[in-house]
């Protein structure tokens, strides 16, 4: 990476300018504080740490645009500013050309000819697209897990409220399939899944999410041939007491249940029908303890306790299959059955329904949809190699977090509920106002623009629709209503 200090200057002020939109979000004091954490350096070339993290917010907010169109955009609108003249960055821009002209003449003295490979160019705002690509694939995965951990600290020391209900963190763990591009490189590292008739490379994420907020709390991005199961104990692995984790059935494992019995948090899961649940107690209609003994050998070692005292809560509601939530939450005064499993129907709301806790876990459902689908994560994804692939990643799941941060703030000042607001209309204020943002003096950015901007976010309300579903994108029997929100025949919908 470049080390010449003119450079890294130029590029230093690029990258605030580009980046006032979560510019109390991303303070230098976060990146000293996640480089001493994940055992590394910030860095002092014109590519150091904080580049590189704007430069994957700027590759998720402009899906569009190569890697190539990205380093170049911030200073070409800078130098299309009628001011450009007199702009701090112009000076550093002249000062570093007159440096580094001087620099060639003393070479050429010297008959020493510069190599036609050399990165290095003689405008110091220029950085090519290899020394980029070479930067990035020097982050370690473990940068943007501590950065997501250190953010995610920060958000809940301003707003641990609203991730909250009861005394419990409501978590929501589920994982997705991201569809990626079918170069040989992707393919060998992240695996195949078949698609129709035909194979496509796919890798698989998994994601621990604040679901009163969709904020991300902790992911992983790893190959198809790693079983959600593996994945999600690492992740569980960093729960806290008094967590309560909502849980898609698929993830239905005693070992799992203990883990986060063992660290005194608590989940809640629909039940599969397989398992044999004896009933110890009840506590009231439709709600009992019961006791789950594994029939599998596997759990009858010694690191394993024989048997698991459980929460069962039967619920049915007219037009959708019997079901049950099974909970170690035992006490039914602590969460009551109804807190559970409500379901209401509000014949104003065309019979929508209203949920209850357990059914919040649809909220990292439409967590993936937003992050796939209406942020462009999949389908523009540039990269050829995993290293490339994870960047990109990791900077479309940043730059969903910041945005829903900064949703979080403009629902306060409305003083409205944060997963009111529209995400699509969220993303449309940032890319109008992005341009502004880089080109107006800071004074007035701070003081007009970024107020301005939450309160335009804070305008995108969107009615209350609990129940909704996405469906998955083969199934053509899905339509939408009159919003424009994807919905499911009543056969479809699902039961929770």
């Amino acid at each position: 990476m470049f080390t010449d200090e003119s450079r890294a200057n130029v590029w230093n002020e690029i990258r605030q300018r580009d980046l006032r939109a979560f510019d109390k979000l991303l303070p230098i004091p976060v990146f000293i504080e996640v480089a001493k954490q994940a055992g590394m350096t910030i860095g002092s070339s014109a590519l150091c740490l904080p580049t590189l993290v704007w430069l994957s917010l700027s590759a998720a907010l402009r899906g569009t645009l190569d890697f190539a169109a990205i380093l170049k955009l911030t200073l070409q609108l800078l130098r299309d500013t009628p001011t450009w003249s007199t702009d701090p960055l112009a000076k550093m821009e002249r000062q570093g050309q007159t440096a580094r002209r001087r620099q060639r003449k003393q070479k050429k003295s010297k008959r020493c000819r510069p190599s036609k490979h050399d990165p290095r160019r003689d405008d110091p705002t220029q950085v090519s697209e290899g020394a980029f690509t070479q930067a990035r694939q020097r982050m370690p995965w473990e940068f943007w897990a501590t950065l997501l951990a250190v953010l995610s600290g920060r958000f809940e020391e301003q707003h641990g409220d609203a991730t909250r209900w009861k005394g419990f963190r409501l978590l929501a763990l589920d994982g997705t399939c991201v569809q990626l591009p079918n170069w040989r490189a992707l393919t060998d590292f992240f695996g195949t899944a078949k698609n129709g008739k035909a194979l496509r490379t796919q890798a698989r994420l998994v994601m621990l999410q604040l679901p009163r907020v969709r904020l991300p709390w902790r992911y992983e991005l790893v190959p198809l041939a790693q079983g959600e199961h593996t994945v999600a104990q690492r992740l569980l692995g960093e729960l806290c007491p008094q967590d309560l984790v909502l849980m898609d059935r698929g993830f239905w494992s005693y070992g799992l249940f203990w883990q986060i019995q063992r660290q005194q948090s608590y989940f809640a899961i629909r039940r599969i029908k397989s398992v044999k649940l004896k009933t110890i107690r009840r506590l009231g209609p439709q709600d009992r303890l019961v006791r789950w003994t594994p029939a599998h050998s596997r759990w009858r070692t010694g690191e394993w306790p024989v048997s698991m005292t459980l929460r069962l809560i039967d619920y049915q509601i007219k037009g959708f299959r019997p079901n049950q939530v099974v909970t170690n939450v035992l006490d039914g005064r602590q969460i009551t059955r109804d807190e559970f499993v409500r379901l209401s129907t509000d014949p104003s709301a065309e019979q929508r329904l209203d949920p209850g806790l357990y059914h919040q876990r649809w909220e990292i459902e439409t967590t993936f949809f937003e992050l796939k689908v209406q942020q462009g994560m999949e389908g523009h994804l540039r990269s050829r190699t995993p290293e490339g692939v994870r960047y990109e990643v990791a900077g479309h799941v940043l730059f969903y977090f910041l945005t829903r941060w900064l949703m979080v703030e403009a629902a306060q000042k409305a003083d409205i509920d944060p997963l009111r607001l529209s995400f699509t209309g969220t993303l449309r204020e940032l890319t109008m106002m992005a341009p502004l943002l880089i080109i107006y003096p800071i004074e007035h950015v701070r003081r007009v623009l970024l107020p301005r901007l939450l309160e335009r976010i804070a305008a995108h309300p969107v009615p209350l629709r609990p129940g909704r579903h996405y469906p998955r994108p083969h199934d053509t029997r899905s339509r939408r209503d009159g919003n424009g929100c994807i919905r499911l025949p009543n056969k479809l919908a699902p039961a929770a």
